[in-house]
């Protein structure tokens, strides 16, 4: 890897990535410095004015699954390095950063893991013939003959790939079909949440970068939907360069990669993982400096906004009314022919599934709530109520749960319409309604616990808790629909307006935006910071159209198409103090009403220290339960790995050898239900050597005591150690000054 590198990234050609880079992050934070005013203005009007939105019914979760984790179990991955495949023990905690650990050992040793991925941007394959296309179709030229060896050999039927487009592949693989469903669940599970990256409760930075990234790529000339606007700032920044440097790098250097076909596909990646790399580091210091210099600045813009607040907003009124005038007349035409007719269409696409998905999360609710009713009368009584709501309080975050209703999202089509609005994926729509649906099932969950709750201390009996059980999830239900409805509407009108704008300003573009350079003396200097000649006209284009979704959405409500609730329906809250319930301290069910201290786990008695219980709090049984009796990939003695280049005959006898090896047990929970093994790990081979990539800083060994899952990183680079006396190596992850993790 070091030869490919240091042959195709020489120093010229880092100096004109980084002179490249340079140029496109400066022409983009103009963009971002532009339209932060504009987000102070627009977030500091909103709280004055408001917005009139209907209140929600269901209460909202404040922490939700702080200090859990979702799923833990075992995998094989594969090592580019040396070209083995490894058994790893990996877990996922309540930030989804996918983290592997040498073994299970390791992670109840608390020792650092080998890595952390941050899985944004990524998609997961469960074939080696997705793979294989994707990885032939970003690099033509370089497809295998018929016959010819592929790029990756899987030692079993049931692999899992996370693909990106410009950094690093992660290649993994199951013994059966059943583990392959688990994990793709729980990776598609992270992939959903890191591509959701830019806090909600972000009023300024969030909406000024979005709306950068938009107007920087629409100055290119690239309207539509991005299919790469996921992950934090500095991913989809790095992101937007490497749309600009890949192509480019790729017309140089592909024609000069040699071996075989196969050869030149995996020098590429790793060449473009290295170049992705260097753009994420000098995007990440370029934009945190200017982010820094904002937030310095943002006081004395915020006094200019409170002080003049009336006279921007009568400039931009006037302002608007200038631009509405020129341009209204064209734009209406353009909604008549291309637009309007076309509006139902995809509305009717987009209502099908995404009612489908929240009528599922409805069910799945009440199933959940129906059969621990059933538990209570028929098993535990109110004794084992602690350990049934300890459960159904992770629902919402259960992958498996919960796949049934992120599934009705996946035949979301448009069509010959997603041509013809330029829409290039409708990965974005997919993964918003599903976020929609996690959130509304935990609000869902959270009010049932918050009034189940309250009613326990009455005191009832067990006949009359079960009652009160059924009468609360009543309650809940009918809040559900309500807000089920809002939030729907909602986002049928944000996806229809992100489907429809950017066609009405790409077909406005060449007779309108040629006019709008006159209308900048029309806004004072002192208010140049929070006016844009530019989002104003957008939002007189908007206005165009909005008033044709809203009414296409409203019919359809009226229509009670899909149980939507007509505009005219207000709920009002019938629970006046439910949300003064909501303001006490969160619900401990395993405290208060299980068998034990830690969620009813008899694996930790009552008498523990308050230390060793909280320690031991971070290890809950996993969200996803095993059912099975244990994992195909236990730990247990690992044999030297196989000695061919992927090894695939001697490692299926590994495998087998798995299935069968018995190994002591420790006394320590393990996550998934089954007891902890340790064994020791003879006749390992060292594993290969390359250079560290920045200063290797040791952890002292009291900083490993107390340590927690770690957080995703936004980066991750892979180095190995050896050990002294060919030992394995030893890995550490360290954390530099800005918070990326690395992997040692």
């Amino acid at each position: 890897m070091g030869d490919v590198l240091s042959t195709h990234l020489d120093d010229a050609r880092r100096q004109h990535i980084a002179e490249k880079t340079g140029k496109i992050l400066t022409e983009f934070l103009r963009f971002y410095e532009d339209q932060y005013g504009v987000a102070l203005f627009n977030s500091m009007r909103h709280e004055i004015e408001g917005t009139g939105l209907p209140q929600a019914q269901l209460l909202w979760r404040k922490v939700p699954l702080e200090e859990r984790i979702i799923f833990s179990g075992n995998l094989f991955q594969y090592q580019e390095d040396n070209k083995k495949w490894r058994n790893r023990f990996s877990l996922v905690p309540h930030n989804y950063g996918l983290v592997l650990y040498e073994n299970k050992v390791a992670y109840e040793r608390q020792i650092p893991p080998r890595a952390v991925i941050n899985s944004a941007g990524y998609k997961i394959l469960t074939s080696l013939d997705q793979y294989l296309e994707l990885v032939g179709s970003s690099l033509p030229g370089t497809t295998p003959k018929s016959g010819s060896a592929p790029i990756l050999k899987c030692p079993t039927q049931f692999p899992l790939i996370l693909w990106h487009p410009s950094a690093r592949h992660y290649y993994f693989c199951m013994m059966t079909e059943a583990e392959q469903d688990k994990w793709q669940a729980v990776l598609q599970d992270c992939v959903r949440h890191c591509n959701n990256g830019i806090p909600e409760d972000s009023k300024v930075e969030g909406p000024a970068f979005t709306d950068a990234i938009r107007m920087y790529r629409q100055s290119k000339e690239l309207y539509g939907t991005w299919e790469m606007l996921c992950g934090n700032e500095v991913q989809i920044l790095s992101n937007l360069v490497m749309e600009e440097l890949g192509p480019e790098l790729k017309a140089e250097l592909v024609p000069r990669l040699k071996g075989k076909s196969q050869e030149r596909q995996r020098q590429w990646i790793q060449i473009s993982d290295a170049v992705y790399r260097m753009v994420y580091e000098q995007a990440k210091a370029r934009f945190e400096a200017v982010l820094s210099k904002l937030q310095l600045a943002r006081p004395a813009m915020e006094a200019v906004i409170r002080t003049d607040m009336d006279q921007i907003i009568t400039s931009k009124e006037h302002l608007a009314s200038k631009i509405r005038a020129s341009i209204l007349p064209k734009a209406e035409v353009c909604v008549r022919n291309h637009v309007q007719p076309y509006i139902p269409s995809i509305l009717e696409a987009l209502m099908v599934p995404t009612s489908q998905g929240f009528t599922e999360v409805r069910d799945v609710f009440f199933k959940e709530v129906t059969d621990m009713n059933l538990n209570v009368i028929n098993e535990g009584g109110i004794d084992k109520l602690g350990e049934y709501m300890e459960k159904l309080s992770q629902l919402a975050y259960h992958p498996l749960k919960m796949h049934s209703c992120y599934e009705k999202m996946e035949p979301l089509r448009l069509d010959g319409l997603q041509q013809r609005f330029d829409v290039s994926s409708m990965s974005v729509f997919k993964q918003r309604a599903q976020i929609h649906m996690r959130e509304q099932m935990d609000n869902a969950v959270y009010t049932f616990e918050t009034l189940l709750h309250q009613e326990l201390g009455k005191g009832p009996t067990k006949e009359e808790l079960c009652k009160s059980i059924q009468r609360i999830l009543e309650r809940v239900l009918k809040k559900y629909d309500y807000d089920s409805s809002t939030v729907r509407k909602r986002f049928f009108r944000e996806a229809l307006l992100q489907i429809t704008i950017p066609f009405l300003l790409k077909k406005l573009a060449p007779t309108c935006k040629s006019e709008l350079s006159r209308f900048q003396e029309l806004i004072f200097e002192d208010f140049a910071r929070f006016i844009l000649v530019e989002n104003t006209y957008e939002e007189v284009v908007l206005q165009t159209v909005m008033k044709d979704i809203l009414q296409a959405v409203k019919e359809a409500a009226v229509q009670r198409k899909h149980n939507l609730y007509r505009d005219s329906v207000v709920m009002h809250n019938s629970d006046p103090n439910l949300h003064l319930l909501a303001e006490g301290a969160p619900i401990d069910w395993g405290e208060e009403y299980g068998d034990s201290g830690c969620g009813g786990d008899p694996g930790i008695q009552q008498a523990a220290p308050v230390s060793e219980k909280r320690r031991r709090a971070k290890q809950v049984v996993s969200v996803v339960q095993d059912e099975d009796a244990g994992l195909p990939f236990e730990a247990a003695p690992e044999p030297p790995s196989p000695s061919s280049p992927d090894g695939v005959t001697e490692l299926r006898g590994l495998l087998a050898g798995d299935l069968r090896a018995e190994s002591p047990l420790l006394a320590g929970p393990l996550l998934n239900g089954a007891p902890v093994q340790e064994s020791p790990q003879p006749g390992l081979a060292p594993e290969a050597t390359s250079p560290p990539a920045s200063p290797l800083r040791q952890l002292p060994s009291e900083k490993l005591v107390g340590l927690e899952p770690p957080k995703p990183s936004d980066q991750e680079t892979g180095e190995q150690v050896s050990g002294p006396g060919g030992c394995p190596p030893i890995h550490t992850t360290t954390e530099d000054s800005a918070g990326v993790q690395t992997e040692f």
